[in-house]
C-alpha cells in the first residue's frame, strides 16, 4: 500500500520528535513556549502512559537491526543491503526508502482535551482508546484523498465521520463504551456498523467511507468454526449493498478477526503470519498484548514493526481545508518491533481490494497461503458457503449481535490489572 510520502510533505508533516513522547528530555520540553508546570505535567502524563505500556507490552526495541533481510512494509518490499545496514545510508537506498515510508504513515494515538463522549464526561482516551486508536490507523491506510481531509475524516469530533465519538456509538451494540477497552472482534464488527450507518444516512455520492467493509468469520460452525472463510460470494453482495445496487464491484476492505492460540500465538502460525505482509492488498495488524493494541505495519525476520497508539497528544481540530494545520503529531520516524511470538493471539488482519482485478488477486494469494501453510491456515477461500446463509445476516443489515457473541470489552482497570491474562477475546 502506498504511504501518504507525497501528501504529507506539502504541509507541515512530522518532525524528528513529537512533542509528549518520553523520548525527549524534561529540557527540551521545558524549552517549549508556555509555563514550565505545564510542561512538566505533559512530560509525567505521557511517561506514566509509557510506563503501563511496556509493563504490558513489555519494553519496545527501536530502530532497525543490524540484518540484511528485506523489510515488509504494508505489501511494499524494501531491500536492505549489508552496508545500509552497517549505517551507511547514504544516497537512494532500501533503508532510507524505509524510514521515508514508515515516517509518512499515519499515526492516530490518544488524544486530550476533546469535546465530551456521548453523555459521558469523558474527553480523552488515554487508557483504553488503544484498540481503537489502532483500527483507525489501518482504515485511514487507503484512503486517496486530500491529505488533511483524511486527517479530519478521523479527528476527535462527532463531526469527523470516523471519530472515535462515532465509533462508540455504532458499537454499542457489541458493548463498545468510553471507559472501556475492546478486543479486536467487536472493533472490527463496530466499523462494519459504522459503514452500514452512514451509508443509511448519505446518498451514494456523499459517503465518507471510499469502500465497502467485509469481516470475514467462520463457515459451517458460525463464527467460532474453525478459520474464517472470504466467501467470495459474500464479497461480491458488500460491493451491491455499498453501491446500493449501482456496480457489481467497488473498492472493498477485508477485516479479519482472528485467536491464534491460547496465551500466546501457535508456532505454526507465524510463517504464514508474516507472509500476509507481502500482499500488495496489506493493511497490517491490529494486535500486540492485552490491553496493550498496537498498528503493526511490517515485518523483518521474525521481529513485527509497529505504529504506536500510546503516546499521549492534545487534541487538534483539523478543518477539511486546513493547510495550514500542525500534523506533526500525526506522524512519527521511531520505529518500534517486538518478537512475533510475542503478540497476542487476538488480532485482526486487515486487506483492501481496490477492485475485482486486486480482490481476485487476493483471493489467488489467499489460496495458495493457506495450501503451503502445514494444516494452520489462517483462513481460506471459497467461491460460496457450503450451507444456505441468511445473507441479511452476512451483511449485517438486522444491527443485532450473535446472542452467542464474546465481545472481547473490558474496563480500564481491567486491562491494566489482567494483563496477564491472554482469553479476553473468543471468536
Amino acid at each position: 500500500m502506498k504511504g501518504f510520502r507525497e501528501k504529507a510533505g506539502a504541509s507541515k508533516c512530522f518532525s524528528k520528535s513529537t512533542p509528549d513522547t518520553p523520548n525527549r528530555s524534561l529540557a527540551s520540553v521545558g524549552s517549549e513556549p508556555g509555563s514550565s508546570e505545564t510542561a512538566v505535567k505533559r512530560l509525567v502524563t505521557a511517561g506514566s502512559m509509557r510506563r503501563i505500556h511496556e509493563r504490558v507490552l513489555g519494553p519496545s526495541r527501536t530502530g532497525i537491526s543490524s540484518s540484511t533481510s528485506d523489510i515488509w512494509l504494508l505489501g511494499v518490499c524494501h531491500k536492505i543491503a549489508q552496508d545500509e545496514a552497517l549505517g551507511d545510508a547514504a544516497g537512494n537506498n532500501g533503508l532510507a526508502e524505509f524510514n521515508q515510508d514508515f515516517s509518512s504513515r499515519i499515526l492516530i494515538s490518544y488524544r486530550k482535551g476533546f469535546d465530551p463522549i456521548g453523555d459521558s464526561k469523558i474527553t480523552s482516551d488515554v487508557g483504553w482508546g488503544c484498540m481503537l486508536r489502532s483500527s483507525q490507523m489501518l482504515v485511514a491506510q487507503p484512503f486517496d484523498r486530500e491529505y488533511v481531509e483524511i486527517l479530519h475524516l478521523f479527528g476527535d469530533s462527532e463531526t469527523s465521520p470516523f471519530s472515535i465519538h462515532n465509533l462508540l456509538q455504532a458499537g454499542k451494540a457489541y458493548g463498545l463504551a468510553a471507559g472501556s477497552w475492546v478486543g479486536p472482534y467487536a472493533m472490527c464488527r463496530s466499523w462494519e456498523a459504522l459503514a452500514r450507518c452512514q451509508r443509511a444516512e448519505t446518498g451514494l455520492g456523499c459517503q465518507s467511507l471510499p469502500m465497502a467493509i467485509y469481516v470475514v468469520s467462520g463457515d459451517e460452525d458460525g463464527e467460532r468454526g474453525g478459520a474464517p472463510v472470504v466467501c467470495i460470494d459474500d464479497a461480491s453482495r458488500h460491493c451491491s449493498v455499498f453501491s446500493k445496487g449501482q456496480a457489481d464491484w467497488t473498492p472493498i476492505l477485508l477485516l479479519v478477526p482472528l485467536v491464534l492460540g491460547l496465551e500466546k500465538v501457535n508456532p505454526r502460525y507465524i510463517p504464514t503470519l508474516r507472509l500476509t505482509f507481502t500482499f500488495p492488498q496489506s493493511l497490517g495488524i491490529v494486535g500486540g498484548k492485552p490491553g496493550a493494541s498496537t498498528y503493526i505495519v511490517g515485518v523483518q525476520e521474525e521481529s513485527a514493526i509497529y505504529l504506536d497508539p500510546h503516546d499521549v497528544q492534545p487534541v487538534i481540530n483539523i478543518g477539511k481545508d486546513d493547510l495550514e494545520a500542525d500534523t506533526s503529531t500525526y506522524h512519527s520516524d521511531v520505529i518500534r518491533h517486538i518478537h512475533l511470538d510475542s503478540i497476542d493471539p487476538s488480532l485482526a488482519i486487515g486487506f483492501y481490494c481496490r477492485d475485482k482485478d486486486d480482490f481476485d488477486d487476493f483471493c489467488a494469494r489467499a489460496s495458495k497461503l493457506a495450501e503451503e501453510s502445514n494444516g494452520a491456515p489462517l483462513f481460506t477461500v471459497t467461491q460460496t458457503h457450503k450451507k444456505p446463509v441468511n445473507h441479511s445476516d452476512v451483511l449485517g443489515e438486522t444491527g443485532g449481535v450473535p446472542e452467542d457473541d464474546s465481545l472481547g470489552v473490558m474496563s480500564m482497570n481491567d486491562a491494566v490489572g489482567n494483563a496477564h491474562e491472554d482469553d479476553w477475546q473468543l471468536l
